[in-house]
């Protein structure tokens, strides 16, 4: 039964990424008027809310208060379970701009859809790439417009985070932007690592406090990576009971 209701999960999975493009492209008239693509952009995350909502395998939802306005200029930093966490963190009622691995650009119809969106590429392990990534995230927030990264660069296997790197901590100072962190719990479960079939799973997003970075220079990185470590891993213990129970 799993597999049948995996087979599904992708295939409209694959039917709304194919309608959800076509409505970009309609709504890429807006392009000229909307310098920080939040209409293509937003029409892309609700493609995701809707696979959410139409797959019987997967509760997902928002834990707590939310801003109703968007964040601004602020970095927005997550843990990173799986694949499906974009799924999850695109039912917060704001767009952002996120930075992702470049081969997730390929992906046909997908990868055109982030493109579309304004969505950023970074090559892993290229010193130049990764310049020009902060770069671009750069111009996003001097838009007023959040930029979403995942700190620890790829999915945890195990309920232990990874790491974080500095380029996000970074980016927030020099930009002197906010940094918002957010936490999920649960889509491991619903999209195991290396993994096409599917699992049962509730799970949830979280949204922290914003944490200012004005005064902060380069040496203040690593205060700044403790003070999102801390209140990340307060907001997984606080959703770990909530997901486990449904």
């Amino acid at each position: 039964m799993i597999a049948l209701l995996s087979l599904w999960t992708w295939f409209e999975i694959a039917l709304l990424s194919l309608v959800g493009f076509a409505a970009q492209l309609l709504l890429a008239v807006t392009l000229p008027f909307d310098r920080r693509r939040a209409v293509v952009g937003r029409a892309f995350r609700l493609v995701g809310v809707t696979a959410c909502k139409l797959s019987p395998l997967w509760r997902f939802g928002v834990q707590g208060a939310v801003p109703a306005r968007s964040p601004g200029r602020t970095v927005v930093v997550s843990n990173h379970e799986s694949q499906a966490d974009p799924f999850l963190i695109a039912h917060l009622p704001w767009e952002m701009k996120w930075l992702s691995k470049a081969s997730m650009f390929r992906v046909p119809v997908v990868g055109w859809s982030m493109w579309l969106a304004g969505d950023i590429a970074l090559e892993r392990g290229r010193a130049d790439s990764t310049r020009k990534a902060m770069a671009r995230c750069a111009r996003w927030l001097a838009r007023g417009m959040p930029v979403m990264i995942f700190p620890e660069g790829t999915r945890s296997t195990s309920d232990e985070l990874l790491p974080f790197k500095d380029g996000a901590f970074r980016l927030a100072i020099d930009s002197g932007a906010d940094l918002l962190p957010i936490a999920v719990r649960g889509t491991q479960r619903a999209l195991p690592k290396h993994a096409w079939r599917l699992g049962r799973a509730k799970a949830l997003v979280a949204v922290g406090t914003p944490i200012s970075t004005q005064g902060m220079g380069s040496a203040d990185v690593e205060r700044l990576k403790a003070l999102a470590l801390a209140q990340i891993e307060s907001l997984r213990a606080t959703l770990g009971p909530l997901v486990a129970s449904g």
